[in-house]
């Protein structure tokens, strides 16, 4: 699909990588944004439409997809990652409250406006993914046991929404220069730069982005003789 003249929903479009997609959407044409976000007042961007859009209320997803009709492009950006290991004793409660965000809002958002694409000629949908739908690695071991079924659920999607001709894009990415990386000594990919890649993907019908060189190589290596998610090897005694 083309970007100039869609109409795109952005969820988490307050901050981020959210921010930098309604950004680069605008100048790259986009007829409308419809930028959701938990407090509408946070959206500072202008030239789009705020949304109240808490992305795990039921109440507040029935409310966008009525109010949004016209959309061409869903983009699920909102997620969280609480920083916890899978075998912490918060593991189980932060994995339901990462799970819920990270996977449960996405698909219900997906089947809400998948009717909408539909009709609006089959757009396309975007789901943010993370280099963690392959690795497990602390202290996100949650959060990426949540990416991984995102990655599982955004492919199912794909293969049940392409008899409509919705485009399905699963994008990933590792660390990012955004909130949510704040005080992590790494490098870091810059969300403009991202956003740019992941509307030039879409325009070219692709499936997937690698949006980094990080999950370039993770990508590359999982096929490797001791794939990169299994980790260092245990050490021999």
């Amino acid at each position: 699909m083309i970007i100039k003249d869609s109409v795109i929903l952005v969820t988490g479009a307050n901050r981020g990588l959210g921010l930098a997609i309604a950004a680069a959407a605008l100048r790259a044409g986009a007829r409308k944004i419809y930028a959701g976000a938990r407090d509408p007042s946070a959206l500072k961007l202008e030239g789009v439409e705020p949304l109240k859009l808490d992305v795990t209320s039921a109440e507040d997803i029935q409310a966008a997809a009525l109010a949004c009709p016209d959309v061409t492009l869903l983009i699920n950006n909102a997620g969280i990652d609480l920083g916890c290991g899978v075998t912490s004793p918060d593991a189980t409660a932060t994995l339901r409250a990462e799970f819920e965000v990270n996977v449960l809002a996405p698909l219900e958002l997906s089947r809400a406006f998948a009717p909408i694409l539909a009709r609006n000629g089959g757009g396309a949908l975007v789901n943010i993914l993370s280099v963690l739908s392959w690795l497990n690695a602390p202290p996100h071991g949650t959060y990426s046991v949540t990416k991984a079924a995102a990655w599982s659920m955004t492919n199912g999607l794909r293969n049940e929404l392409g008899a409509q001709g919705t485009q399905v894009v699963g994008v990933h990415v590792g660390y990012m220069d955004t909130d949510m990386t704040a005080g992590i000594d790494v490098a870091k990919a810059s969300p403009a730069a991202v956003a740019e890649t992941i509307l030039t993907a879409i325009e070219a019908g692709a499936d997937e982005v690698l949006a980094d060189e990080t999950s370039r190589y993770v990508k590359a290596s999982l096929s490797a003789e001791r794939g990169v998610y299994l980790g260092e090897p245990r050490s021999q005694l």
